[in-house]
């Protein structure tokens, strides 16, 4: 892919996932959001956080698939710091709009509601793969230990769909469609690493 093409698509991908917030600042100023604003900022801002943690881990499975597609693992970085934008801004959605900043709320909500303690834990789970996003950072950890740390994106994407499940009314199927893609993304890697193996064994006869 030439120099000219990746600009234009990461430029596509900015501008699309930039719409969710834009919309949600839009409704905002305009008082358009509906009845429960903050329900609605609160909704939007996590159904595209496990979107964009879907896309992200739906990158090596295709490339490892389709081997044409190995410049998607340029957008992978991109994706994945959308996801911890839009993760950022439905933590923030509980801490100011529903806590009030209040610490002794936060607390309490954390060991006595399961669905906060599993969106907290999702958060505190992504923070560190953020952080340590750069090129810098990848230089001081080493390839292997970045690469191990950047494992816990599976545990943080589990503990996101969790979240999802435990915040919804028994019953309500909602979380169904991302949770079955999660499961196919995550149930994957595992496959393909054995077929991997499997491809590179010598013969036997």
């Amino acid at each position: 892919m030439n120099r000219k093409t990746l600009i234009l698509l990461k430029t596509l991908t900015w501008t699309f996932w930039l719409v969710p917030a834009a919309w949600l600042v839009f409704g905002a100023v305009t008082n358009t959001l509906g009845p429960d604003p903050t329900a609605t900022f609160a909704f939007v801002t996590g159904l595209s956080a496990l979107r964009l943690l879907a896309l992200s881990l739906a990158i090596t499975p295709l490339r490892q698939l389709f081997p044409r597609l190995n410049w998607l693992i340029k957008f992978r970085r991109l994706l994945g710091l959308f996801a911890f934008f839009y993760a950022t801004l439905h933590m923030m959605t509980w801490v100011a709009l529903y806590s009030g900043f209040d610490m002794h709320a936060m607390g309490a909500d954390i060991v006595k509601r399961r669905f906060i303690t599993a969106g907290v834990l999702a958060w505190v789970l992504l923070f560190p793969l953020a952080a340590t996003s750069t090129n810098w950072a990848i230089r001081k950890l080493g390839g292997k230990r970045w690469n191990r740390l950047h494992k816990l994106v599976y545990i943080a994407a589990v503990c996101g769909i969790v979240h999802y499940w435990w915040q919804v009314k028994t019953g309500v199927l909602t979380p169904l469609p991302m949770t079955v893609v999660l499961t196919l993304l995550l149930a994957a890697r595992p496959v393909l690493a054995f077929a991997r193996r499997r491809r590179a064994s010598p013969a036997t006869v």
